[in-house]
């Protein structure tokens, strides 16, 4: 059997009249609703008001309970997340409330910032004040330091063609191994993994928290760089440093075990390094693995982090040093694989 996919007619005739069936209308029509969600789809209802969203898990390909067990999950701490009006677990479907097409990532501008990054941080705050389950996953050191190789792996390897010498290959196990233990060595809350502009929706009332799926047990410092160091959004590194500043401040306040604000900075610098390197790996495997190419314009924004930060940090010179040398000099001269 042939798994299936958004695209199959088979799978699109099971979806449609699940839809029907779940609405108690024959006649509504689906709409693909937005893409890139790994092997999910979603596709909003049409021809039925209110309309509303069907998530499309193919069991053969990716399981919704965990979603399912998320989202209870963060729903019980009052986290805003969809709700469901209609759930197929065997067959994979689920019905949500439609929030609407457009995520903080299209609204968010240099105005409306400062009250949108507010209203993220109330609910990372929720969110991170969830007791986390003693099954749950962790964002351990073999997690940790399987996603740091997507860089040299997919970046470096695949995408630039190189194949490091062994010097270079101990200096990045040596940047890789401070990393982790940095990581390792921050206080440990609930992580989304992926909780930027793009991930979250505005409602009425604040702002709902989407694709929460990969969360797992993690360093403090994770969700709020990843706000602020977005990966289709930069900001000017000084509002950046006041949006951390007031983060830790109501983190603080609201009793999440945040460090002294220099660690923090510290930390957030360091786990942000190791986000950036896994994310340039993430975005070359999309291209030459799954056909996604449109990544790729966004890797310079990673980069410029990595300058904005590396510097700062001794220990980290020889990373820094590899990149310089080595890293941009191949990307300058356009030597990629196809």
């Amino acid at each position: 059997m042939q798994p299936s996919t958004p695209s199959d007619p088979i799978r699109a005739g099971q979806r449609l009249r699940w839809a029907r069936d779940a609405l108690a209308d024959p006649a509504l029509e689906l709409v693909r609703a937005s893409t890139d969600a790994g092997f999910r789809s979603y596709w909003r209802t049409s021809g039925h008001e209110p309309s509303g969203i069907v998530m499309d898990s193919p069991p053969d390909r990716e399981d919704v309970r965990p979603w399912l067990r998320i989202r209870t999950l963060l729903e019980q701490g009052g986290v805003r997340v969809p709700r469901v009006l209609a759930q197929d677990i065997e067959r994979g479907f689920l019905l949500l409330e439609d929030l609407g097409a457009d995520t903080c990532l299209q609204a968010i501008d240099a105005d409306n910032a400062d009250a949108m990054f507010d209203a993220a941080i109330d609910q990372l705050l929720k969110l991170q004040a969830i007791a986390v389950p003693a099954d749950f996953p962790a964002y351990d050191e073999a997690l940790l330091a399987r996603e740091l190789r997507l860089f040299d792996e997919w970046f470096l390897g695949r995408h630039l063609g190189i194949a490091l010498e062994c010097a270079a290959l101990e200096t990045l196990d040596l940047a890789y191994r401070r990393l982790v233990d940095a990581a390792l060595a921050q206080p440990q809350v609930l992580v989304h993994r992926d909780f930027m502009p793009r991930n979250l929706m505005p409602v009425a009332g604040g702002l709902a928290v989407l694709d929460f799926q990969d969360a797992v047990r993690g360093p403090i410092a994770y969700d709020p760089l990843s706000l602020f160091k977005d990966a289709f959004l930069s900001w000017p590194q000084a509002r950046v440093d006041g949006w951390l500043e007031h983060y830790h401040a109501r983190a603080h306040a609201a009793g999440l075990p945040v460090p002294p604000l220099p660690r923090f900075r510290r930390d957030a610098d360091w786990i942000g390094v190791q986000r950036h390197l896994k994310v340039i790996g993430i975005f070359a495997r999309l291209n030459h693995r799954d056909g996604k190419p449109r990544y790729l314009a966004d890797v310079p924004r990673f980069f410029a982090y990595l300058d904005g930060v590396l510097p700062r940090y001794p220990e980290l010179e020889p990373l820094q040093a590899l990149i310089e040398h080595t890293v941009k000099p191949a990307m300058a001269s356009g030597a990629t694989r196809a």
